[in-house]
């Protein structure tokens, strides 16, 4: 059974997102993810905080390059997924 969601900005209009539920396992390293965009550190760690208590968890993941813009979760399901801050992002 396959069921989906649709996010969209309050007022209906920019981009979407859709989501579909699959039987398949989690990938340990996909090609593709999902990543969320804050734009500070401070953002960052409140969005990691706030993930990791709604169910995600840190992924001990070691390909980290040195001061990385990017935390790694996974959710309660294994699919990880990252949070990216802005500020200190390669293309800035």
């Amino acid at each position: 059974m396959r069921t989906g969601g649709r996010s969209s900005t309050p007022t209906g209009r920019g981009r979407a997102l859709a989501l579909m539920r699959s039987e398949s396992p989690a990938e340990a390293r996909p090609r593709i993810h999902l990543d969320l965009l804050v734009d500070t550190t401070e953002e960052q760690e409140a969005e990691v905080e706030r993930l990791v208590a709604l169910g995600a968890s840190r992924v001990d993941w070691g390909l980290y390059p040195p001061n990385p813009d990017f935390v790694v979760l996974a959710d309660p399901d294994g699919n990880v997924f990252c949070v990216v801050d802005l500020s200190r992002a390669p293309s800035g």
